[in-house]
């Protein structure tokens, strides 16, 4: 993608989204990559919350009741 291309995607967000919306969505998007990176550098372990789930399950037969 060349120069020509990045404005005609800039001018077209800035018409949809309103140039006030664009940095809160710029920052949105910043920071899920941001935890994206984090998450696939340290991938957290479903074992070590696996005990959650049997609660979950209790806490769902208690309020089916």
């Amino acid at each position: 993608m060349g120069l020509p291309e990045l404005a005609v995607i800039g001018v077209i967000a800035v018409v949809v989204f309103g140039p006030k919306k664009l940095p809160e969505l710029g920052s949105a998007v910043g920071k899920a990559l941001r935890g994206f990176k984090q998450e696939m550098n340290n991938p957290s372990s479903d074992e070590e919350s696996s005990d959650g789930g049997e609660d979950a399950e209790k806490v769902a037969e208690k309020d089916a009741a």
